[in-house]
């Protein structure tokens, strides 16, 4: 079979599970309608875009850079999330490795089966776009061209990039699983803090190489020197002015900005035809060896064995309060957890809690919250549940229950130091942040059976979380 046979191959099969997910639909959904409340309406004192500390002026270009923008900071980060838990997700990996088929045509049908689904998204912005821009801009100063100029240069070379660190991740061991994802994190996070570097510098290419999110340019090509990095992507600080007009067409086609775009699409067909060289086989992991007292001592140890002349256990006097408790004692994944779950309480007294407790907290519950859910909703577990006393949206609801308790266990001392002055703050903040982290946790491990998608989810919010306190 030719190369060039295997990737059509791998292209179609792809493109028919795609074709079959659902969640497909909800992903072509979550740009045009983010971009709809990102973009702010003639008269607004706000937005999430400010230079200078004014809003720029929506022309035709500047609509198409902000919608571009959102695919960069809004929609990557849950595009990944599709990509890695979606119908795809799962491949014959156990029949390809032992074929002669070349595993970069395999890498490559793949890649262009995830951008022709990436590329359907950014028809569906385009078209809103469009829309948006007949709702908020007098017809004749509406130019599609424009629009759909600046989304794409934007954009595009983003959404490649995406597709290109997936199938890069998933040919590695390492980064097959949660570490992968930490990772992707980071990068998403690079991505956006970064390209500020690149603001002061010359035009050139080598400038806009520095700025794989592709927005600095365009916004800050007219900005006076000094000025250049003067812009805010995000909610917060406040407005001052006239709105600012903006040249965002000549940042689009200035020196050495077409070029870099067209390079980073480049740099992500290289980047898959790398992966497909360096595939590394699925391997058996081997079974870790216990040496040495601590590792001995944080490891959750083996079960006690059955004793075959015990009585039968009696039924639950409280059997809501026990699978309460069940849920409980599952979030915390082992004794590594529990020790930093009391170090967490213990510091919480004596530091600023909604600055460095609060967040503390909810990143070691986001893991043992993620970590239990995705277990727990695999669907060959879910078939055993299903049989017993409890209907499986018991058992969640019971999981919100137990997280929120955690919240609160983890905040106490806190809260009871609080109390003695007078304030309830600490308890309404764990209560708040231990509910809506363990009803997120849940709903995304039962819609997409994993803990990656909760876990990504969670950290992007957690990273809100603590920039909202500074």
């Amino acid at each position: 079979m030719t190369a060039g046979a295997v990737a059509r191959s791998a292209l179609r099969t792809s493109l028919l599970r795609y074709s079959r997910s659902w969640g497909l639909w909800l992903l072509l959904l979550v740009a045009p309608v983010g971009a709809r409340f990102w973009i702010p309406g003639d008269g607004a004192s706000d937005g999430v875009i400010a230079v200078n500390d004014r809003l720029p002026v929506m022309t035709s270009p500047m609509l198409g850079v902000t919608l571009g923008i959102v695919i960069t900071t809004l929609l990557l980060p849950i595009a990944f999330i599709y990509l890695r838990s979606n119908a795809t997700r799962r491949q014959p990996w156990q029949i390809e490795e032992l074929t002669a088929a070349p595993r970069v045509a395999i890498a490559l049908g793949r890649f262009a089966a995830d951008c022709a689904m990436l590329g359907a998204v950014l028809a569906a912005m385009t078209v809103a776009g469009w829309f948006i821009a007949w709702l908020m801009t007098p017809i004749a100063r509406v130019s599609l061209f424009e629009i759909t100029l600046g989304l794409w240069l934007i954009a595009a070379p983003c959404l490649m990039g995406l597709a290109a660190i997936r199938i890069l991740f998933d040919a590695f061991r390492l980064t097959r699983g949660a570490f992968g994802e930490f990772l992707y994190f980071i990068l998403w996070m690079a991505s956006i803090i970064v390209p500020v570097a690149g603001a002061q510098r010359d035009v050139s290419f080598a400038a806009n190489m520095t700025d794989f999110a592709g927005f600095v340019r365009p916004l800050t090509y007219d900005l006076p020197p000094g000025r250049q990095n003067d812009f805010r992507i995000g909610a917060g600080g406040e407005l001052s002015g006239e709105p600012i007009a903006l040249d965002v067409m000549s940042g689009l086609l200035s020196e050495g900005y077409v070029a870099s775009r067209l390079a980073w699409a480049g740099i992500a067909v290289v980047l898959v035809m790398l992966a497909g060289l360096a595939y590394q086989p699925h391997r058996p992991r081997p079974e870790r060896r216990r040496s040495g007292w601590l590792t001995r001592w944080l490891e959750p140890g083996a079960p006690p064995p059955a004793d075959r002349e015990a009585r039968r256990a009696p039924a639950a006097k409280m059997p809501l309060l026990g699978l309460i408790a069940a849920e409980f004692s599952l979030i915390a994944g082992g004794r590594l957890w529990l020790l930093l779950a009391v170090l967490v309480a213990i510091g919480g007294p004596f530091v600023d809690f909604r600055m460095v407790a609060s967040p503390a907290a909810l990143l070691l519950l986001i893991f043992g919250l993620t970590a239990h859910a995705g277990q727990a909703e695999k669907p060959g577990l879910l078939a055993l549940t299903r049989t017993m006393r409890f209907p499986p949206i018991a058992r969640r609801l019971a999981f919100v229950v137990a997280g929120i308790g955690w919240a609160v266990a983890l905040a106490l001392p806190a809260v009871a130091r609080a109390a003695l002055a007078g304030s309830a703050a600490p308890l309404l903040l764990s209560l708040a942040t231990g509910a809506a982290a363990a009803l997120a946790a849940i709903l995304l491990a039962a819609w997409t059976r994993s803990a990656f998608a909760p876990r990504l989810v969670l950290l992007v919010a957690w990273y809100g979380y603590l920039s909202a306190a500074s």
